[in-house]
């Protein structure tokens, strides 16, 4: 079997390198700064926010658009192109043990290492497209969206020190996130909401459980209704979206004899993209008051529509020849699209791997990602 040719060497060694340097969650400035220093040897502006990057491929556009004015006028307006954003996470899961202390390696036609499919092998195809396709050949405007922490909690993903701090971003007409989606445009987004639902009782001897009040008992009409809810399947954008509420934790007990007072259950929501953030938390109380406990929602993370109907998006469909699939999971297209920017998913690496102890990213994969997104985003398709 023959090896990958020049561009897929190219993309494999850049994949290779950057999967080279540890970037566990919270553990990202080495390879920010490594990013950083190359970035700025070679493109007109770079701008940072804590351990993330802005890098304007071509000429930075004009800030955020004024009151009144929909994301992506002003940008389109000044330049007479649209920004299209190519954004990736630089941040790993937290290494498994079986994988701790090895170096990326080749087996076969893959390569294995932490992030190579979630989703370094992603960025590897954005830094390449960076450098390799000029202005020129483009009639898109590019711009990159390095960040830290996605695998964490919403609020300290610094995708959203980004947007607040760069509001040249709003500007964008599109964001391409570089997701592991083995080479589908995977449209929108489910929502994710975590609740803690509480059930309280009181507490008695094991032996005498009628003086007390078994509060895990309690939680049993909730559990067996999650048992049995089917999925609501939801139509969005000609997309089918499957809505499932799970419970993920359960906690309750002071000792093996004693009849437990409290019980707590983590329930996750993923709602689809035909209701809000507000409406879905709405939904979790009344389903907790229902079964006689109390919720307290600790997680919001909204879902994003599929824009299936933008033009950007049609053209990447129609010039890729890649499947439309809605997104059955959350990423940060829902945050991009609360910041008024069009997203989608499209990346390289594939779902099975992502967060897997021997991670591993097909190098075909990459370069045929990058073949898609050159594609897109040339100013006439490749014959």
């Amino acid at each position: 079997m023959t090896g990958p040719g020049a561009l897929g060497e190219a993309l494999a060694a850049r994949t290779e390198a950057l999967c080279a340097v540890r970037s566990v969650i919270g553990e990202e400035r080495a390879l920010c700064d490594a990013l950083e220093r190359e970035a700025r040897a070679r493109f007109p502006a770079v701008e940072r926010v804590k351990n993330s990057l802005v890098v304007w491929v071509d000429a930075p556009p004009p800030s955020s658009p004024p009151p009144g004015e929909r994301a992506g006028e002003r940008g389109r307006a000044a330049t007479d192109r649209p920004l299209v954003l190519l954004c990736g996470h630089l941040d790993t899961v937290p290494i498994h043990a079986a994988d701790e202390g090895r170096f990326p390696r080749r087996e076969g036609e893959r390569l294995v290492a932490p992030g190579a499919s979630d989703m370094k092998s992603g960025v590897a195809v954005a830094l390449e497209l960076a450098e390799r396709l000029p202005r020129a050949g483009r009639d898109l405007d590019l711009g990159l969206v390095l960040y830290a922490r996605e695998e964490g909690p919403f609020e300290e993903n610094e995708l959203g020190d980004l947007l607040r701090d760069v509001p040249a971003l709003r500007g964008a007409a599109l964001a391409v996130c570089l997701e592991p989606t083995d080479g589908a445009v995977q449209l929108g987004c489910v929502g994710s909401l975590h609740a803690t639902v509480t059930f309280t009782g009181r507490s008695a001897h094991s032996a005498r459980p009628w003086h007390g009040e078994n509060a895990v008992h309690k939680a049993g009409a909730l559990l067996a209704h999650l048992a049995g809810r089917a999925p609501r399947e939801a139509v969005s954008g000609g997309l089918v979206f499957r809505e499932v509420i799970s419970a993920t934790r359960i906690e309750g007990g002071r000792a093996r004899n004693v009849v437990p007072d409290r019980c707590t259950l983590n329930l996750n929501f993923r709602f689809a993209p035909d209701k809000s953030l507000e409406a879905a938390a709405e939904e979790l109380r009344a389903l907790a008051r229902d079964h006689g406990g109390a919720a307290e929602v600790t997680d919001l993370s909204p879902a994003c529509p599929p824009w299936a109907d933008h033009p950007l998006v049609r053209r990447l469909l129609a010039r890729t020849g890649a499947a439309a699939e809605p997104k059955q999971a959350w990423t940060d297209v829902a945050r991009l699209a609360q910041a008024g920017i069009p997203a989608v998913n499209f990346g390289p690496g594939a779902t099975s791997q992502a967060h897997q102890a021997g991670e591993w990213v097909e190098l075909a994969a990459i370069e045929r990602c990058y073949r898609a997104l050159e594609a897109f985003l040339r100013a006439t398709p490749a014959a």
